[in-house]
């Protein structure tokens, strides 16, 4: 039997650039809700799951209008979350990161991803594609969980705003990455987190 993950980073939102966690989503951010819709239009999706924050809400939303046959479940496991605090093995550069970080975010963290990995990275008994919509951080621990990498290497792994990521879930193999990142449903004016041409 098959079991795909389709994790997804949802759209821009409008006060990202203000520093403001959470909000609706702006029009570029609606534009690649869109855009990965339309790419995914042809998955036989059995459910879709997605973060209880706004923006992730959102995109959920802006993404089954065109797929009638799924109703998005919000699901605490997909929060934003800090997976994980510092390690002896981290590389130095990552350590001003946890300078705001608390005990209480990093243990929340660890367990909500414990949670997600056994509901989600668990082989089925029948064909399953999965749709979670959900943030940067989450998806980097799904990641670093195939490759059974350090704790820490979860901090290396980005995503752009509906980005496409897709997983296998095995029966007696280990997971399989299948794309990460995959940005190939959105032009380049939708593409964040890539290096801005410079005019020639």
């Amino acid at each position: 039997m098959s079991h795909f993950l389709y994790l997804v980073r949802h759209g821009e939102h409008q006060d990202a650039e203000h520093g403001v966690d959470d909000g609706p989503l702006s029009e570029r951010g609606k534009r690649q809700a869109r855009a990965i819709a339309d790419r995914l239009s042809g998955v036989p999706f059995t459910g879709a799951w997605h973060s209880p924050l706004q923006r992730a809400a959102e995109t959920a939303r802006i993404m089954t209008e065109s797929m009638p046959s799924l109703e998005p479940v919000p699901s605490a496991l997909l929060f934003d979350c800090i997976p994980s605090g510092a390690t002896p093995d981290m590389p130095q550069g990552f350590q001003p990161f946890f300078g705001s970080v608390t005990e209480a975010e990093v243990e929340a963290g660890q367990a909500q991803m414990t949670d997600a990995v056994a509901e989600w990275l668990a082989p089925s008994l029948e064909d399953r594609h999965d749709l979670l919509i959900t943030h940067n951080f989450v998806i980097g621990w799904f990641v670093r969980e195939v490759f059974e990498a350090p704790a820490w290497r979860w901090m290396g792994t980005n995503q752009a705003n509906c980005g496409l990521t897709i997983i296998r879930v095995r029966s007696v193999k280990s997971p399989e990455l299948i794309t990460h990142n995959d940005l190939a449903h959105l032009p380049v004016e939708l593409r964040t987190g890539l290096p801005v041409p410079q005019p020639l």
